[in-house]
C-alpha cells in the first residue's frame, strides 16, 4: 500500500522533494492510507530546510482519477470517511514551501482540486480536468467552491464544480487553473525543471512573496471545513449510496 505514494529527492534537481501517485491499475485513485503518506511528506518539507519545493506528478496518462470510490461507497453503508482527506487538504494549504504539479491525462475530483493549492501546474495536451461532485450526489471540496470563481469567474467554476463539465488542458489554462500546456513526453522534465527553479531562489524572499500572492489561509481552511460538514453529510444520503453503487457496477 506504501508503494502506491513515492516519496523521493530529485537526484538531478537538488532541493526538489518529489511526491508520485503510483497506482496506475487503479488510475492513480486515493486511498486512505496514500493521503496519510503525502501528508507526512508536506509536513516532513516543512520542517526539512535542504526542501525547498515540492512537486506531485502521476503516471503515464493519469494523474490521479480522485478518492478511491469504495472508501465512499464504504463510509456511505455507515462507515467513516476518516479524518486523513481533511489532513491531507490542511498540509496543502499550510505548505511553507512552493508546490508545483505535473499532469498527464486523467485529473480527476481532488485530482482537479488540489492544484488549486499549488503555484504552477504544467499539464500535457491529453489532460482532461473534471470534478463529478454533483453527479455523484456530492459538493465540491478543497475549498474549490471558495477558489474556483477567485480563478475562474462563476460560469467556469460552475461548469465545472456543479455540471460536472470536461476541461481539456487548453480549458484549463484558459480559466487560470494551470500554468502551461506541453507534450506529454515532457511533461515530467518541464515540471521538476519548474521546481527546481523555483528551490534555488533566495528562500526568505520567496516565501513572503508565496505568502502575499496567496492571501490568509484562516478563510480557505474555514471553506473546506463548511463543505467537508456538507460532504460528509451527503455521503450518508440515499442518492449518494445509489451514485456509488451504480459507479462500482461499472
Amino acid at each position: 500500500m506504501t508503494g502506491h505514494i513515492i516519496v523521493e529527492q530529485s537526484a538531478e534537481h537538488p532541493g526538489v522533494q518529489i511526491i508520485r501517485f503510483n497506482r496506475p491499475e487503479k488510475k492513480n485513485a486515493i486511498t486512505r492510507a496514500m493521503y496519510v503518506r503525502m501528508t507526512e511528506a508536506l509536513k516532513a518539507a516543512d520542517a526539512d530546510e535542504a526542501i525547498r519545493a515540492t512537486a506531485f506528478l502521476g503516471t503515464e496518462g493519469a494523474f490521479s482519477a480522485g478518492n478511491d470510490i469504495a472508501d465512499f461507497l464504504a463510509a456511505a453503508m455507515g462507515g467513516s470517511l476518516g479524518h486523513e482527506l481533511l489532513d491531507f487538504l490542511y498540509a496543502l494549504v499550510n505548505s511553507r514551501k512552493p508546490l508545483v504539479s505535473g499532469v498527464d491525462g486523467l485529473a480527476i475530483g481532488i485530482g482537479t482540486t488540489m492544484h488549486m493549492h499549488c503555484d504552477l501546474t504544467i499539464a500535457s495536451l491529453r489532460s482532461q480536468f473534471r470534478t463529478p461532485f454533483v453527479d455523484l450526489a456530492l459538493v465540491p471540496e478543497a475549498a474549490s467552491s471558495l477558489l474556483a470563481p477567485r480563478i475562474m469567474g462563476h460560469q467556469r467554476a460552475f461548469a465545472m464544480l456543479a455540471a460536472g463539465e470536461d476541461f481539456s488542458a487548453a480549458d484549463a489554462r484558459d480559466a487560470g487553473l494551470i500554468w502551461k500546456v506541453c507534450a506529454p513526453g515532457e511533461v515530467e522534465h518541464l515540471t521538476l525543471a519548474t521546481a527546481a527553479k523555483l528551490a534555488a531562489k533566495p528562500a526568505s524572499a520567496l516565501r513572503i512573496a508565496r505568502d502575499l500572492v496567496r492571501g490568509p489561509r484562516e478563510e480557505i481552511i474555514a471553506r473546506i471545513d463548511e463543505e467537508a460538514r456538507h460532504f460528509t453529510a451527503q455521503l450518508k444520503s440515499d442518492e449518494a449510496r445509489k451514485a456509488f453503487e451504480a459507479f462500482m457496477r461499472r
